[in-house]
């Protein structure tokens, strides 16, 4: 439950509001697994849950992709290199990569939440021989809201590996697909059967993506989801997280769709 401190590495502007910080890993915290999250303290501020969206086989450095929205958020993307933020974790359940190998993959990420789904897009490229196709569909809101570009990219030359991405406007100089992410659904070339899907993003993209996976063959239990709630102290105590009978802090982020179907079409639950 003590925050440890961890120093800054550095601070890079990904989009206008949008930022990634480095962190060194404070001595004796444990490593972390594809889709986890840690709890960051701004000393004097207060203390938020962000998915870790690094390369978990990179020992030394925490990365958090951070967007600025918020007072806390605010002071975790205006920090300096040398100065210390407050660390707890890493918690949660992770993506299943272990479930998923000797599969194709299909990755459907919305805004911000292609960064929880870096690090499984990493440990994937790192044991390429493991996994079958990677295909990453990706929507942000504009052109200026896409993350990660140059590694959207590069990814996209790598053999096996399909990148596509789309956004809701497009302007004038934008020469991409236009609309929700679902759209995107028309040009995969993948077997259901031989497939799992996963997804992190806002939940209404998130319920239509599952609607639509349905509807090509994908079975539940082939579909895996982050899903974000107000998390405060990050080990199911404080009750802020819940999601019906679960616990998004520590039952999940990340849960396989069977286990909150029922609890998907509630809004605000």
């Amino acid at each position: 439950m003590e925050p440890l401190p961890a120093r800054v590495l550095s601070v890079d502007k990904e989009t206008h509001d949008t930022f990634t910080l480095r962190l060194e890993q404070p001595p004796g915290m444990a490593g972390f697994r594809p889709g986890q999250f840690s709890m960051l303290y701004v000393f004097g501020v207060g203390e938020l849950p962000i998915s870790i969206s690094g390369d978990p086989e990179h020992p030394g450095d925490l990365t958090y992709t951070v967007r600025s929205v918020g007072p806390v958020t605010y002071q975790l993307v205006t920090r300096h290199e040398g100065e210390a933020i407050g660390v707890r974790g890493p918690f949660g359940t992770s993506w299943p990569m272990a479930e998923c190998r000797g599969k194709n993959v299909l990755i459907i990420a919305g805004g911000i939440g292609l960064a929880p789904l870096r690090p499984a897009i990493y440990h994937i490229l790192r044991h390429r021989g493991d996994f079958g196709r990677l295909v990453i569909l990706y929507g942000a809101r504009s052109p200026r809201d896409i993350l990660y570009k140059k590694e959207l990219a590069a990814w996209n030359l790598l053999p096996d590996t399909q990148v596509l991405n789309t956004v809701d406007y497009g302007g004038v100089t934008w020469r991409g697909y236009v609309g929700v992410v679902t759209t995107l659904f028309k040009y995969l070339r993948l077997l259901p059967s031989e497939t799992a899907a996963i997804l992190c993003g806002p939940e209404i993209m998130m319920r239509y993506a599952i609607r639509d996976l349905s509807a090509r063959g994908f079975q539940d239990d082939q579909i895996w989801l982050s899903m974000e709630r107000n998390m405060r102290c990050a080990v199911g105590f404080c009750g802020h997280c819940q999601l019906g009978p679960h616990f998004a802090c520590k039952d999940g982020p990340v849960f396989n769709y069977p286990s909150i179907k029922p609890y998907m079409d509630l809004y605000e639950l």
